[in-house]
């Protein structure tokens, strides 16, 4: 484990070493690289761990004629909902605006009313944002090559 922690600390100080510009630009191509990786889990309709969404819970017969529902989070996933930030102390993808409540109560799987006047329901927990391993090894290379320039 030590080995590591020295890996990580003269990691680090290769990083001090940038200036801030250099330091902000590396963290806006990782924060956009991951929100790109972000996006695709999500449109696979895959949490970021490889396992799949729960599926939506069927809907009565008797319901609206016609209707297709797209896939779920659909918009959730558009640059305008999902933003990737980068400063010169991290990169930061992030759910903003009117959707962030939406996505908390699914990332967890808490509880919710669909509409104002609809009773509470419990949603299955569908985890959309998460870092895995081959986001890990991405950072890393992303990390190289900018110090590497």
């Amino acid at each position: 484990m030590s080995e590591l922690d020295d890996y990580s600390a003269r990691l680090m100080a290769l990083i001090g070493n940038l200036t801030p510009a250099a330091r902000k630009a590396m963290a806006s191509d990782i924060a956009k690289r991951l929100r790109s990786r972000q996006q695709a889990s999500i449109k696979r309709q895959q949490a970021p761990d490889g396992t799949p969404f729960k599926p939506r819970k069927a809907q009565p017969l008797r319901g609206k004629k016609g209707r297709v529902k797209r896939e779920m989070f659909a918009k959730l996933r558009t640059a305008k909902y999902m933003k990737a930030k980068g400063a010169g102390d991290g990169a930061y993808v992030e759910l903003t605006g009117s959707v962030q409540r939406m996505a908390r109560v699914h990332h967890y799987g808490l509880r919710d009313r669909p509409t104002s006047r609809a009773k509470e329901v419990k949603y299955e927990a569908r985890p959309l944002l998460g870092i895995t391993d081959a986001d890990r090894q991405m950072i890393e290379d992303a990390i190289a090559s900018h110090l590497s320039q």
